[in-house]
């Protein structure tokens, strides 16, 4: 597996030489977390040791080029957008992936990491927004999720949920209350695009007075299941 092989790696290389699998660099909107709507450059890595039933960037599990980091920085530097996101699959499959978050903030970009939860999020740069996707039982990888990365977060991350039916919503529900993971960062809740109606999510969230932001994917919205988008 791609994941595998890129564990396998050694990151004692200088920054310079460290290359990347990438799936794709592209310009869009944010369409999720608190940087909805900015204008932003997604670095999708490829690979994932997850299959979320619902997953939408399976396209992301293998292929991809290899690129050195300061490849990727010259193509990113050339949207001209303040905001990157990195993305996947599960960036943190690579471990080269936290060097290249490191220079991306040194560059004075507004960072953020999306991730499974499945990995050690630890040594993460704290210059860097995570928003972690804790897995819900329609995911099919609810055993997956790594509880330790909650003793990580700050304020600034997210803790998202991608909530399939009522038995995730309830699921969710129970993690938040739990952990008490509101008080920790903000929480995300959101629809499976095309699995739940978005209506019910908001009216069981109104409901519950539950302390979470509703979301929709924006880019879904405005330009469906296209790659890339």
């Amino acid at each position: 597996m791609i994941a595998a092989a890129a564990h396998a790696e050694s990151p004692v290389e200088p920054t310079a030489s460290l290359r990347l699998r990438i799936t794709e660099i592209f310009h869009s909107l944010q369409g999720e977390s608190d940087s909805m709507g900015w204008p932003t450059v997604f670095i999708r890595l490829t690979g994932c040791p997850l299959r979320c039933v619902w997953c939408d960037t399976e396209y992301s599990f293998h292929g991809g080029q290899w690129q050195d980091i300061d490849e990727i920085l010259d193509r990113v530097s050339g949207f001209g957008a303040r905001h990157v996101c990195v993305t996947g699959g599960e960036p943190l499959a690579q471990k080269r992936c936290l060097a290249l978050l490191s220079r991306l903030c040194d560059l004075d970009y507004e960072v953020s990491l999306e991730t499974s939860g499945a990995l050690d999020i630890a040594d993460v740069d704290p210059r860097v927004r995570r928003v972690v996707d804790l897995k819900p039982p329609g995911s099919g990888e609810v055993g997956r999720n790594l509880w330790r990365n909650l003793d990580h977060l700050a304020t600034r991350d997210q803790l998202k949920f991608v909530i399939a039916d009522r038995t995730d919503y309830d699921w969710s529900v129970a993690r938040l209350r739990e952990h008490a993971l509101a008080e920790r960062c903000p929480v995300l809740f959101s629809p499976v695009h095309g699995k739940l109606a978005a209506h019910d999510l908001a009216d069981w969230i109104l409901a519950d007075r539950l302390p979470v932001r509703f979301q929709m994917q924006l880019h879904k919205v405005l330009w469906g299941n296209q790659p890339g988008r």
